[in-house]
């Protein structure tokens, strides 16, 4: 999983060059070999590899504002999820909503795991709405170094409810500031085409 909760400070990286150091010697004798030639020195390099690491997410493609994000395995097929970043108002990533749909035989039909900041009102629960439609709480499940996880579960009316909504949103505390509601917008342009070809996962 992305580390996201808050804005990624990447440090400018300054290439150092410096002159080839020359290299200690013995006592010169008629037996000593030459040194080492600058291209002996020089590190060549080795190809990049195209496409992601093992290990890696990346996405494979777009579908409105939903990503089919995949993780690189050694399998034939890598797993896929639907992910959407939910933003605040300065861009920076505040949250993760990573879908996928469950095999039949269960009350829920698809399973999400939501990432919220740390410092968030545990006790609070996450709040999800469509259009302003009376929404569901759910309980967090656990928290972690990048932050606090809610894994829910998706019936077949919310799932109807996503791919006939234009937006939703994601309502949860700050625990420093208890009064407060935070909201944040997840887009539900693309769900659609997004869920139907979403991997499936066993319940």
């Amino acid at each position: 999983m992305f580390k996201l909760l808050k804005p990624i400070s990447v440090a400018a990286l300054i290439a150092t060059a410096a002159p080839l150091a020359a290299q200690d010697t013995e006592t010169a004798t008629e037996d000593t070999q030459a040194p080492a030639t600058a291209d002996q020195l020089l590190d060549l390099g080795e190809p990049v590899a195209a496409g992601p690491r093992l290990g890696e997410r990346y996405s494979k493609e777009k579908h409105g504002d939903w990503d089919l994000a995949c993780i690189k395995t050694e399998a034939e097929v890598d797993p896929c999820s639907l992910l959407q970043i939910m933003t605040d108002d300065n861009g920076n990533p505040m949250a993760e909503f990573s879908l996928f749909r469950l095999a039949e035989g269960g009350q829920a039909v698809a399973g999400a795991t939501v990432v919220v900041p740390l410092e968030t009102l545990l006790p609070a629960q996450l709040t999800i709405s469509v259009d302003g439609a009376p929404g569901k709480r759910y309980n967090y499940t656990f928290c972690s170094n990048i932050g606090c996880v809610a894994q829910i579960g998706f019936t077949e009316a919310d799932v109807t409810a996503f791919k006939q909504g234009g937006s939703a949103k994601i309502t949860l505390r700050p625990a420093p500031a208890p009064e407060q509601v935070v909201e944040l917008d997840l887009s539900l342009k693309g769900f659609t085409a997004g869920f139907d070809i979403v991997d499936v996962v066993s319940q």
